[in-house]
């Protein structure tokens, strides 16, 4: 089974704050761990919603709001992960994701390189960045129903169209096949979903495979949220990964 563990930001985090050799080394120590036991498939950092910018579509023309926002609707259906010069150039790319959507929300937020938080410079030859296209969860998503199947080949051509751009995309099956894990003072309480609301943003995340079991990736997951130092993570399970898109 594959699972996705999302931990929450904090207001340190969303100030901009720099983690330090400690909170490094202890992030460090658990990828290894997870490496070591052959179930890591991905992991990212986010930058601060300041940097990113919240798009929102109905049957109206995309509504694009600059960050920083608070937390309304954060319960994920998905994302995909895009490289672009500029924020605005990723914006331009998510607004399409929108449009076939339709009533739909995303966040756009550039992903955390080593360069942000201090660990080596930037390269001089890297003129793009990687930004996150997060699809917020709906009623739709959460009942488990499929995207139809015109949008989902629209969103293939997209994808396409992106081609080297295009680095990766994810989807979350409903939330009441996941767990909440809370960090509090009596310890790790874990709570099943469904979850009627999640209102704190994400501020990274793991992706693990072959791991047996929602209570498996549950004892991961209460790891991490301590490691981390966030009050709150999510564990959902993931669709299979899409197959890759052939260049036409």
């Amino acid at each position: 089974m594959r699972f996705i563990i999302m931990h929450k930001t904090t207001a340190s985090w969303e100030a901009g704050a720099i983690p330090d050799g400690q909170l490094i080394a202890a992030v460090g120590a658990l990828i290894a761990d997870l490496k070591a036991a052959g179930i890591l498939r991905a992991g990212e950092g986010l930058r601060a919603s300041s940097q990113g910018a919240r798009i929102t579509v109905s049957d109206r023309a995309p509504d694009v709001v600059r960050g920083p926002f608070a937390g309304g609707n954060e319960l994920p259906a998905g994302f995909d992960i895009i490289r672009a010069a500029t924020l605005d150039e990723a914006l331009a790319w998510a607004c399409e994701v929108g449009k076939v959507l339709g009533d739909a929300e995303l966040d756009v937020r550039p992903v955390t390189e080593p360069s942000d938080i201090g660990l080596g410079g930037r390269p001089k030859e890297v003129r793009s960045r990687r930004f996150i296209v997060l699809r917020k969860a709906t009623a739709a998503t959460e009942a488990g129903v499929p995207l139809a199947l015109e949008k989902q080949e629209a969103l293939k051509r997209l994808r396409q169209q992106a081609s080297a751009d295009h680095l990766t995309a994810e989807t979350m099956r409903p939330s009441r096949r996941g767990r909440r894990c809370k960090n509090t003072v009596g310890g790790t309480v874990f709570t099943d979903g469904p979850f009627a609301e999640s209102k704190e943003l994400i501020a990274g995340y793991v992706i693990i495979d072959d791991v047996p079991s929602l209570d498996e990736a549950s004892r991961w997951c209460a790891r991490y949220v301590t490691v981390v130092g966030s009050e709150e993570a999510d564990v959902l399970e993931l669709e299979p990964p899409p197959a890759p898109c052939p260049l036409t």
